[in-house]
């Protein structure tokens, strides 16, 4: 999904309300009701440039899935700007931009291979969620997984139909990724990454039925995880991501630019793993042409070895150590029944900024 595109779903879907850390976004707008005119607005996919024309028959054949598509890119956004909090990038979306993450995803790098899986994965998320809520008529639970699986247990509630989410993530976003170039090639396999830890991490999810809270039966759905989880699994993608070297190719079409592992005493990346071939910069300093906003007067955590400690996010310039009051609730009692009074407490905290 090209990251200029996700700007642009995010903007023009809902009219723009914004703004939380930098990109549009509409905490008052649940799914469900709210969202029941988009299909009386016919030149709404039209209104948001940039969509190829795939995507705008998509956009106009399945109106209703709409809203969980901009909420799953909302999603992955939220995600990665958790899972990368204490880093040098940390996932900064820029205000007033289309391209919300500015030049930073322009070069393939590990970070637009993250970008990218995210945010499919939360597309796909998102869109299996709203129709196992049913708030649209051409989705729902997953009808697959009938008859009698085993003892103690029955199949019930609303197994969440991720193939669904998964189809409509890969329609979607996957619709502009078909040039013969590298970077088409790299994001359509991130994408896909994404999108395939949804399917890996589906699980089953159970409630007792009987007597006092026994267990006699059990009736049980599939469900999709947190998607906390998706983020972490993610994560780790991220650092131990394949680099690869692009190999150019003649075939009838012309010439076509295909992605090779880099090293071959390395492990090839399988359809599960991330995929980049350029170097990320270091993030450490402001550059205009890279994105990178650098770490001055970032956060960093003092008594850490990691990249989220002053070392290493401060990048050897050292860091300034300053004191903040906070006012807290303390002294906590729990009243029969049932309330919990509290009183309100002044801490001092250290606080430690990059240079």
């Amino acid at each position: 999904m090209d990251h200029h595109l996700l700007g642009l779903i995010l903007s023009f879907l809902f009219n723009g309300t914004k703004v939380l850390a930098g990109y549009p976004i509409w905490w008052s707008l649940a799914l469900g009701q709210q969202y029941s005119s988009l299909g009386s607005q016919p030149i709404l996919c039209g209104s948001i440039p940039g969509l190829v024309p795939k995507q705008l028959r998509f956009c106009r054949n399945y109106i209703e899935i709409m809203p969980s598509v901009a909420e799953g890119v909302k999603l992955g956004i939220q995600e990665c700007q958790h899972q990368f909090r204490g880093r040098r990038w940390n996932c900064t979306t820029i205000d007033d931009s289309l391209a919300i993450f500015g030049p930073v995803l322009d070069k393939a790098t590990r970070e637009s291979a993250f970008v990218h899986a995210i945010a499919s994965a939360g597309v796909a998320f998102a869109v299996t969620r709203s129709c196992a809520e049913g708030t649209s008529t051409i989705c729902g639970c997953d009808s697959h997984h009938k008859g009698p699986p085993g003892d103690g247990w029955k199949w019930g509630g609303c197994s969440e139909d991720a193939d669904f989410g998964v189809l409509v993530s890969r329609e979607f976003a996957d619709a502009r990724e078909n040039r013969p170039d590298a970077r088409s090639a790299m994001n359509r396999h991130n994408n896909e990454a994404g999108r395939t830890t949804i399917l890996d991490h589906m699980h089953l999810k159970c409630k007792c039925h009987g007597l006092s809270g026994s267990c006699e039966v059990k009736t049980c759905w599939w469900a999709q995880p947190d998607f906390r989880a998706i983020g972490d699994y993610l994560k780790d993608k991220y650092d131990s991501a394949s680099e690869m070297v692009v190999e150019k190719h003649r075939e009838s079409r012309g010439w076509v630019e295909t992605l090779r592992a880099k090293y071959a005493l390395f492990k090839p990346p399988t359809e599960r793993d991330l995929v980049y071939y350029e170097n990320s910069p270091n993030f450490c300093e402001p550059n205009p042409e890279t994105g990178s906003f650098g770490t001055r007067d970032r956060t960093c955590n003092v008594t850490s070895h990691g990249i989220d400690g002053c070392d290493l996010l401060c990048c050897g310039r050292g860091h300034n150590t300053r004191t903040e009051k906070r006012k807290e609730k303390c002294h906590c009692i729990f009243h029969w029944c049932c309330y919990v009074s509290c009183q309100e407490c002044t801490r001092v905290y250290d606080v430690h900024t990059c240079k």
